[in-house]
């Protein structure tokens, strides 16, 4: 699933591509990822910006509603537009693109959005766990409120908040860090790269953290977010942003995907194991 980073790549770069465009068809082909009337209410409207909680996509309307998006474990934002007679420009971002997903529309497009250009935005998703839903301003202000907990790299992200959510907890830290309503947009990926730079086993018991390591975390978490963003995001089999390109911070990766190889500050393995439901990246020597 795409995290913060990504998803935010995936927001600058499709705010530069189908803001103001006049929307003039829309085919919601899977009623379990849109409603059957989204283009009645959409057609005919503009998207007016673009806004990001978490891993979460709001597009404002130029009626004042928002379509929400989430891609999920699978789902796959494709925006085609033509520049030639012969030739087209496609940029994608979300799941992993491989060439036969390029060929839109296929088996997994849910939805297609039509604008007043010619150019065109694919919503795909293959498992269909994503989805598009409209929402109210006040609807999309409440799911942001109540579904989301303090976001880093905002002015909410403060350590007096950070520290709170760890009183007492006896949840391990890997889960803490990927709970959404406490904290938003961190996944697999940077829950295990922010404990890697924090020194941490992400198996620790979050109440059982010092007033240093949480220190240490919370320093660790905002930089490891700064780098994958200003690197685009990170890219294996699940992330190509809206350049078509893979996110650059891959090899700037610590310990995720990383297992069997050396760890670059002591040269110990990489080990991996499970925590949280999720495969789970660690240097033993380092992480304590």
């Amino acid at each position: 699933m795409p995290e913060l980073p990504e998803v935010e790549t995936i927001r600058r770069d499709l705010s530069t591509r189908v803001v103001d465009k006049k929307i003039i068809a829309l085919d919601a082909r899977d009623h379990k990822v849109a409603d059957k009337n989204l283009a009645k209410i959409l057609v005919g409207k503009k998207f007016i910006k673009i806004e990001r909680r978490g891993k979460l996509l709001a597009f404002l309307l130029s009626d004042g509603q928002y379509l929400l998006a989430h891609l999920k474990m699978t789902g796959q934002l494709i925006y085609k537009e033509k520049r030639t007679r012969s030739k087209e420009k496609i940029v994608a971002g979300g799941h992993k693109i491989s060439p036969s997903d390029l060929q839109v529309p296929n088996n997994f497009t849910r939805v297609i959005f039509s604008f007043v250009d010619k150019s065109q935005l694919f919503f795909n998703d293959m498992r269909r766990f994503g989805y598009l839903k409209l929402a109210s301003a006040d609807e999309k202000e409440k799911i942001f409120n109540e579904n989301f907990g303090i976001e880093p790299l905002t002015e909410n992200f403060k350590f007096k908040n950070f520290s709170a959510l760890f009183a007492r907890r006896k949840t391990n830290l890997k889960a803490l860090l990927m709970n959404q309503k406490l904290i938003a947009g961190i996944g697999n990926i940077y829950a295990d790269e922010a404990c890697y730079c924090a020194g941490l086993l992400p198996w620790r018991k979050a109440g059982s953290l010092t007033a240093g390591e949480l220190k240490r975390l919370f320093s660790s978490i905002t930089e490891v977010l700064k780098v994958a963003l200003k690197n685009r995001g990170t890219s294996f089999d699940d992330f190509v942003d809206a350049q078509g390109e893979k996110g650059g911070h891959y090899n700037f990766l610590n310990v995720y995907e990383r297992d069997g190889e050396k760890c670059r500050r002591c040269k110990s393995i990489i080990k991996k194991t499970r925590h949280a439901g999720r495969g789970t990246h660690f240097c033993l020597k380092c992480q304590k």
